[in-house]
């Protein structure tokens, strides 16, 4: 849609209090959306509030997304809005460095439930609104682990191939309801932000992966959102493959 067409519509953001899902956030707002933020630490929430261009148009709720109650009750804000529901950018995603030989199950079980349920969940409940209205615009921030196994990611890379699946389904699903809902799945390479030192353990290893060349920026991921939500009605951006120029991977 337009910009215009989307000034005054409702976006929810997920994993919305750091990275890319702040960037996002800002870059909606500038583009006049309301946007419902979410993620669990409140005091991001609220700083992110401050930071935006515009304050009203900026909703935070803190909810867990391992939480399906808790992401119920997103949507319970959502329905409390005038505002239609244009855009869900599922953004709230994690990794941990564990093994299949012998990985912790908690850990495996964190990355299911963030990287896989909760997206699935947040897009059963977006559905279920933008199918009352004139369409939306569904978008999944993948990562290019989707379409290839780094060493040591199994779990990491698994859930993320299932969000190239679950992409894919729901195209055909909406073809097959003939619903003006698009869906988008944008997998970033090297992104700066606190992935690396969560999914290492480490600040050391972080710096160490975001030093070697110049890797993307949280704003760049946010203007390839902006710019396929913002595509013509008839044109759907189906897989948007983002890496820094000099990764090779």
């Amino acid at each position: 849609m337009s910009r215009t067409a989307l000034q005054g519509q409702l976006a929810v953001v997920t994993g919305a209090s750091s990275g890319i899902g702040w960037a996002i956030c800002h870059r909606l707002v500038d583009d006049g959306m309301v946007v419902v933020a979410t993620a669990r630490r409140e005091a991001r929430l609220q700083a992110l509030q401050q930071s935006v261009s515009d304050r009203t148009r900026l909703v935070p709720v803190v909810a867990d997304a391992r939480d399906e109650g808790a992401l119920q009750q997103v949507f319970d804000v959502v329905d409390a809005r005038a505002e239609p529901l244009a855009v869900l950018v599922n953004n709230a995603g994690l990794g941990h460095k564990t093994s299949l030989h012998d990985g912790d199950t908690a850990l495996w079980r964190e990355i299911l439930d963030v990287n896989v349920l909760a997206l699935t969940i947040c897009t059963r409940e977006a559905l279920q609104r933008m199918d009352k209205t004139i369409g939306g615009h569904i978008v999944h921030i993948s990562s290019m682990s989707a379409h290839r196994v780094p060493d040591g990611s199994g779990m990491y890379s698994a859930s993320k191939h299932a969000v190239k699946a679950l992409t894919e389904a729901l195209r055909k699903e909406l073809r097959e309801r003939q619903s003006q809902v698009r869906v988008t799945s944008i997998s970033p390479g090297f992104v700066e932000t606190e992935f690396a030192a969560h999914y290492h353990k480490s600040e050391a290893a972080a710096a160490e992966t975001y030093g070697r060349f110049q890797v993307l920026r949280a704003e760049d991921v946010a203007d390839a959102v902006a710019w396929v939500v913002h595509a013509p009605p008839h044109v759907e951006v189906h897989d948007l493959l983002l890496r820094p120029t000099e990764q090779t991977s």
